[in-house]
């Protein structure tokens, strides 16, 4: 089986073309520097030589404040690039996966969003990838869109490798404690995407670690486990103001993913105990 993975130089993208391989899948790696997806014609080319079984879109604008700037290149990726990518997916009969996000949603609910919710993006990047999956689901019938959040990994910046470094340049970490979400290892969503590509199960699917937690709570967590001694003190949104909005409770429930059948990813302490272990 041949899959294209375009993004394949991020963080996600890396974890997900090591998992295949070492599945026996021949994968086809596509980053910016050779793929560009807002251009139809260079897609359309590269799927047409390529001839893929799958399509797997691990690549976004993902500078949620340049965004707010940026505009015109946040739709460009967010936007231009899946539609592109749906496009070639619905000309060459291809199943295309999509990976979206949970700033989709405005965040005032108060409980976990399942895939019917309706969305409602604060910020230029959650309203950009809306658009990005609107143009998915209209263009191509063989999609799977995976919304996902607070993704860190063994491959590129992220959050809990932020905090490493701060905790060993201070002694004391400021951490907003009113936004909260799920967060997910990178290397289980891979799983995730080579579990739902062996199937039909066409659809959006909320592709998370179990579980939730503030980002205080989840600096917390990363301190315990990393055996660091290092005081984390909560904040509000309000006294670490950003130039993009985000939701306070975003968390993510994986409803389509439990009543397909699918495997139910593991709590995010277990995750993360994993990912420092490593």
């Amino acid at each position: 089986m041949k899959v294209l993975i375009t993004g394949a130089n991020g963080m996600l993208g890396q974890d997900v073309t090591a998992l295949l391989e070492k599945k026996g899948y021949l994968t086809e790696n596509a980053d910016r520097e050779d793929l560009d997806i807002c251009d139809l014609n260079a897609v359309l080319e590269r799927v047409s030589l390529c001839k893929p079984n799958v399509i797997i879109n691990c690549a976004a604008y993902t500078n949620v404040d340049g965004c707010e700037t940026d505009v015109d290149n946040a739709y460009k990726g967010n936007a231009v690039g899946p539609k592109n990518l749906a496009i070639a997916s619905n000309k060459f009969d291809v199943p295309l996966v999509h990976v979206s996000t949970d700033y989709l949603f405005d965040g005032e609910m108060g409980k976990p969003y399942i895939e019917g919710d309706v969305p409602n993006p604060l910020s230029v990047y959650g309203k950009s990838k809306l658009f990005g999956e609107q143009n998915v689901t209209s263009l191509t019938n063989k999609y799977f869109i995976l919304r996902t959040q607070w993704l860190y990994g063994k491959n590129g910046k992220n959050f809990v490798k932020t905090m490493l470094e701060l905790a060993e340049k201070n002694s004391s970490l400021k951490v907003v404690n009113d936004q909260f979400g799920s967060p997910t290892y990178t290397k289980d969503l891979a799983e995730i995407i080579y579990e739902i590509i062996q199937t039909e199960s066409y659809g959006i699917y909320h592709t998370t670690n179990s579980g939730s937690c503030s980002w205080y709570e989840f600096t917390k967590d990363i301190m315990e486990l990393a055996g660091k001694n290092v005081e984390v003190n909560p904040c509000t949104t309000d006294q670490f103001p950003r130039p993009a909005k985000r939701p306070k409770y975003s968390v993510l429930e994986n409803f389509n993913l439990k009543i397909n059948g699918f495997t139910q990813p593991r709590h995010y302490k277990d995750a993360l105990k994993e990912y420092l272990s490593e």
